[in-house]
């Protein structure tokens, strides 16, 4: 199995280094790693081609775009999405790739993260509140698990089926929700608990920062909206169960 890994970066030449560090430490080596340089200012680019990952540029600004990028460019068969400042322990790709190689049926397997550069107190409210909250809230909304950017990967027909399909051009959203409300009634999406990364606190370093990350999730949702409404989104599930029992008692 030929496995990416995506990471979209703009101004983060120190945290890159360290996540490509980590990413060498793997015990199962990724195949390629994918940088998209979003309109860096700083050494992003050279730190990235200095590890060796294939960098892509992308000069207009934002995640949901340069994320896009990223994956459109990644042959894997599987590919795997982190942020410029994950850092992921020696096991990480291994487990996400067994996970797939045990069950064919998979499509998107995401996982959690942990501070690495907070205070006691901040790490367990960033692990139970935020990360915690998303997947209990979200799971909740979609009727699956939610995606983590930080912290996934995916089959690459997945990401051919929904690449399309996804807001890249838009500024105020998450894109890693965006892309859980593309997941399609009949694409299985796994939380691993278990498949950690750590993660930096800065974006709730400051209240605006934290607040700014608040007030995406509505555009978010609202770019989906009627279409994938929790009942919408139900009964499509409804419905394709419904229709895959036809089938399989009509088998002979």
């Amino acid at each position: 199995m030929f496995v990416s890994v995506v990471i979209p970066a703009r101004n983060d030449a120190e945290m890159l280094a360290r996540c490509l560090t980590s990413l060498a430490r793997q015990r199962r080596l990724p195949d390629e790693i994918i940088v998209v340089d979003n309109g860096s200012t700083d050494d992003t680019r050279a730190v990235a081609e200095a590890a060796g990952a294939r960098v892509i540029g992308e000069p207009i600004p934002g995640i949901p775009r340069a994320s896009a990028v990223g994956l459109d460019a990644a042959r894997g068969d599987l590919i795997a999405r982190i942020d410029a400042d994950s850092v992921c322990p020696p096991g990480w790709l291994e487990r996400a790739v067994t996970a797939f190689a045990d069950d064919p049926g998979l499509d998107v397997i995401s996982g959690s993260g942990e501070f690495y550069d907070a205070g006691p107190i901040k790490r367990r409210l960033g692990k139970s509140w935020w990360v915690g909250g998303l997947y209990w809230s979200m799971t909740i909304y979609l009727g699956h698990a939610p995606i983590f950017g930080s912290n996934f990967a995916m089959r690459r027909e997945v990401w051919a089926q929904l690449g399309p399909e996804v807001h890249r051009e838009a500024l105020d959203i998450h894109d890693d929700l965006d892309l859980s409300l593309h997941i399609k009634p009949w694409m299985t999406v796994r939380y691993d608990p278990d498949l950690v990364v750590g993660i930096s606190a800065r974006p709730f370093a400051t209240w605006s920062g934290f607040t700014r990350r608040l007030s995406w999730i509505i555009p978010t949702l609202r770019n989906h909206w009627p279409e994938d409404s929790p009942l919408a989104r139900r009964l499509a599930r409804r419905r394709f169960a419904e229709e895959r029992d036809v089938e399989q008692k009509a088998q002979p």
